[in-house]
């Protein structure tokens, strides 16, 4: 966005801003465009992808911890779960400490799909990346940081921190 007139960062017009938000949508489009197609030859959709990716960060994850983060209704999740279950991807055991509760694995092959999944991603990030160089990544993980609501940008900041 060089061309942008954007070296006052603090006071982008609304051009500039439409214009980031546009190549947000088309960025997005592009980042997704590789799993939709690995997801589509399943009959699968975004949401088993990010139940998929999130079961993976953190296994053993109850389905009240993966409601939190993915923000959508229990119903929805349920349809998802049943879903990735059901054929084999997912196993839902019920919870040691609080039999109520479900917790959630990636069996063998949902391990595997969830590979080919980050996979795609990683590699067009990777590239991305090594294209805008050091100084844009650490601008660029700013940026999402801050877009984040509060909330979430806790939880990034914890998943993090736990990585270390």
């Amino acid at each position: 966005m060089a061309d942008d007139h954007s070296d006052n960062l603090l006071f982008l017009t609304d051009e500039q801003l439409r214009r980031a938000i546009e190549a947000m949508f088309f960025a997005y489009r592009g980042f997704t465009a590789d799993p939709d197609r690995i997801l589509a030859e399943r009959g699968y959709g975004r949401a088993h992808h990010r139940a998929i990716h999130f079961i993976h960060r953190s296994p053993g994850t109850t389905v009240n911890s993966l409601l939190t983060i993915l923000g959508v209704t229990k119903q929805s999740l349920n349809r998802v779960l049943r879903t990735l279950v059901e054929d084999g991807l997912v196993d839902s055991r019920v919870g040691e400490r609080d039999r109520r509760e479900r917790n959630l694995f990636l069996t063998e092959a949902g391990t595997t799909l969830e590979r080919a999944l980050s996979d795609a991603q990683r590699a067009r990030m990777r590239a991305a990346f090594r294209d805008a160089g050091p100084a844009a990544v650490a601008g660029f993980r700013q940026v999402l940081e801050h877009m984040m609501d509060p909330e979430l940008r806790r939880h990034f900041a914890a998943a993090k921190e736990s990585e270390r």
